[in-house]
């Protein structure tokens, strides 16, 4: 078996999320029939992590295993784009090491979020319009309380399957983008709803309801219900993820 890396994006409006599940279409298993299509095999693939229903990728990655190498890694890329639908787009297929592993080798993930603040037919599709005046500066200061902790409980989804909440945020600030507001955050993992409960949180923080020193308090408590509304998944992305060299063989 030689084992690959995939890197694809997608966009999630029409997705029950990426990981299989019985009650609705999803990302992992539209790309699984388009690979079985084509090596004319069963071929399951791992990704790097969940995304929730709706929620886009700029770059997931994922990790397959073929029965025998492939004779033109950039051809076979061609051919997948070719099956799969238009909402789904292969970048690249990258031969890597047979103990690769598309999840657990990822050093960092890093995800954005956009919002906007008035009506844009072409932008609002992957945004969330809010209302009202936010105090950005202050929405900063709050996200630098997130590189002093690691238990990011309030945040994550109830009842998850995971054995810690343990993260380590290394960057998360809000910034202009053309019409939009963006929030970029990276950490070395995340649980499942985090970035869109921070991103509901700090939003908070913006309209005045709560201060700097509420958000830390807020993490403090360990409590998903003491933390703001989660944000639509529609305005946020997977925006990358970065893996050590040594596991890339030769192209």
């Amino acid at each position: 078996m030689q084992r690959y890396f995939i890197y694809l994006s997608f966009n999630g409006a029409q997705y029950h999320g990426w990981q299989i599940q019985p009650n609705g279409i999803t990302v992992q298993e539209v790309l699984e029939k388009a690979l079985a299509t084509l090596l004319r095999r069963e071929t399951p693939v791992t990704g790097a992590g969940r995304t929730d229903a709706g929620v886009n990728a700029r770059l997931m990655v994922a990790h397959f295993d073929a029965p025998i190498p492939l004779d033109n890694p950039t051809e076979t890329a061609d051919k997948l784009n070719r099956i799969l639908p238009p909402d789904i787009a292969v970048y690249e297929i990258r031969p890597v090491i047979a103990e690769a592993h598309s999840r657990f080798d990822a050093l960092s993930r890093t995800y954005k979020y956009y919002i906007i603040d008035h009506k844009s037919p072409f932008i609002e599709s992957f945004a969330c319009r809010y209302r009202g005046n936010l105090d950005f500066d202050k929405m900063n200061t709050a996200a630098e309380q997130l590189y002093r902790y690691t238990d990011f409980t309030s945040f994550s989804k109830l009842h998850t399957d995971v054995k810690t909440n343990n993260c380590r945020v290394t960057f998360a600030r809000w910034e202009p983008e053309g019409e939009r507001q963006v929030f970029t955050i990276t950490a070395d993992r995340f649980l499942r709803n985090m970035v869109r409960a921070i991103v509901g949180t700090l939003l908070d923080v913006g309209r005045g309801k709560l201060s700097v020193e509420d958000f830390g308090h807020i993490i403090e408590q360990k409590n998903r219900c003491a933390a703001g509304t989660s944000v639509p998944g529609k305005a946020l992305f997977l925006h990358d993820i970065v893996y050590p060299d040594h596991i890339f063989l030769p192209r």
